[in-house]
This record gives structure tokens, sequence and C-alpha cells, in this order.
């Protein structure tokens, strides 16, 4: 009987306690892309708020599925979470079929924003806006090649429902992180993308890349001179991604809740809400039940569309 009054009592404390050392974000890409972006930005800020480091871990492989396993593994002591986003949390469950882990288990915590895919052009391709770009994969099909930070990334699954969108078929070619993507569509070796504002609009604006257009269905404030692809020919058409954190399963509600909290405090700041803003993403704060019914019909929605697609990785 001792042991079982003691047990709750020690596991409160522990929870009082936390973070007692640096914790972990994971994010199971390359550095570069928005996934490790956003992670840097809210990890040094709930370092701020926590006393303690959140150091970010950049565990990439198998389209995010390596290291959403390791963290999946990890303790469920709240010094181990994971930045996931719409391809490790809503597509890999279609994508990789046999997966020796519940994705779905995952215990959701804070959905940190929402950000606009820009499709980028290479340079060197005869194409100056979305009509055009479609005609010219209409002309030659599987000639033109787009990039992506892996099989099931948020560039990936994007450009596979703009495929679908637009009767088109490209070639896909995924990298090891959007960060040698990006090396390589500046450089011509690839021709195009579909990717987060944090890593397209820098090259963007330094006239590296062209955009043809943005995947939401208003224009964006920070770049207001780049069209929609909803109003080049494609009404409706809009797709996003997102990006939230993620803990194992079995991390304790209180825990849970009070960095719930502090997520959506650090949201709220108007500094850190314009610093977002300028890179393409939209701060997005809900609760955990809230982030858990979005991750459920996102995972619904984009595993129909890989399905319909035929869209098979392991």
């Amino acid at each position: 009987m001792a042991g079982a009054t003691l047990a709750p009592f020690a596991v409160a404390r522990a929870q009082g306690n936390w973070p007692d050392r640096p914790v972990r974000l994971v994010v199971p890409f390359t550095p570069g892309g928005s996934t490790d972006i956003l992670a840097r930005a809210m990890g040094q800020r709930l370092a701020e708020i926590f006393g303690q480091p959140f150091v970010i871990e950049n565990r990439p492989g198998a389209g995010g599925t390596l290291g959403s396993e390791q963290v999946f593994r990890s303790a469920s002591d709240g010094h181990t979470l994971m930045m996931g986003h719409i391809g490790t949390l809503a597509a890999n469950p279609a994508l990789y079929r046999n997966l020796s882990f519940d994705i779905g288990a995952f215990v959701p915590v804070a959905l940190v924003a929402n950000v606009a895919n820009f499709l980028v052009v290479t340079n060197r391709l005869e194409a100056t806006d979305v009509r055009s770009l479609i005609a010219l994969a209409k002309r030659e099909p599987g000639r033109l090649t787009y990039g992506s930070g892996g099989n099931g990334s948020a560039a990936h699954i994007s450009m596979v429902a703009f495929m679908e969108a637009t009767g088109t078929e490209m070639t896909h070619v995924p990298y090891r992180g959007t960060g040698p993507m990006m090396t390589d569509l500046i450089s011509g070796t690839i021709q195009l993308t579909m990717t987060g504002g944090p890593p397209a609009l820098p090259p963007v604006r330094a006239g590296q890349l062209r955009a043809l257009g943005i995947s939401s269905l208003e224009r964006l404030p920070a770049a207001n001179e780049i069209p929609t692809i909803a109003e080049q020919g494609l009404p409706g058409f809009e797709a996003q991604q997102w990006y939230g954190i993620v803990a194992p399963p079995g991390t304790p509600g209180p825990l849970v809740a009070r960095l719930n909290e502090a997520c959506n405090r650090i949201l709220g700041e108007a500094p850190f809400r314009a610093r977002l803003e300028t890179e393409g993403a939209t701060a997005h704060p809900m609760t955990p039940a809230q982030f858990g019914a979005y991750i459920a019909t996102e995972r619904e929605r984009w595993g129909a569309l890989i399905r319909r697609a035929n869209v098979t990785l392991g």
C-alpha cells in the first residue's frame, strides 16, 4: 500500500519540477527546412520561459519516420518532444504501411503555425506563371522534376495534390532534407518545388528563384505580389503546411497542459507573430484536444489523396 500511495506523489512531484534538465526537441529532417526553422524559433522562447535549454536535434530519414519512431519510444517525461508536421503526422500513416509504431498514438501538445507553400521554379525554366507551368508539364509528361525534403515530406504531398488538380505528371526527386533540395533547385539540377515560406522566400527575394504562386486561398501580406495558385485557373486549390509539437505516448496531461499554455503564450506575442509572418507563416494556437482533432481530420484528407494517387513508399 505504501508503494501505491507514493507512486502518484512521485509522478506529481516530477511534473512539478519539469523540466529539471535540457529538453530535446527532435526535428525529423535535416536543418534548413520549415520544420527546423520553426522548431528553433519556438525552442529559443520555450527555453527562456522554462529556464532549461530546448536542444534542437535533427534526426532525418525515411520521410521523418526515423526521428518520429525515436521520439515515440522515448520516455514520456516531457524531456523529449518532436516538431511534427503535415507529412510526419498526417501523410505518413498512408505512405508507410508497414511502420512498427502507431503515429496516431503521439500526444498532441500545440499547433504552432500554418505555412503557405510557395510554388517556385529555377530561373532556367521557361514557365512564368502557373498556367504556363501546367501547359509545359502536359506537353512533356514526366520530364519536369520536382524536389522535396524526402518521401512523405510536405513538399512531396503538396505536389501530389497539385498534379492531381492539374492532371499533370512530373518526376519526384526526394532529398535528405529541404536545405540540399533548395541548393539543387537554385543551381537548376531540378526544376521546381512547392515548399514553405521560410526556405523559399529568401532565394526568391534574392532573385535566385522565381515564385509562380502560393498555395493559400488568399495572398500573404508578407508577399502580396505573389498571386495564389487558386486565382490562376485552379479555384479552391489549397495545400498549406502545418507544424506542431507532439510528445511520446503516455506523457501526463498536466505536463502537456503546461507546455500548451507556454506555446500559446509565445504564439500570442506580437514580435513572435511578426517574425512568423515575415516567413509566410501564421500563428495558430489551439488546445491539445483541438490539435488532436485537427490532426485526425488532416490524416483522413491526405490519406485519401495518397490512396487515390496510389503513392506507396514502404
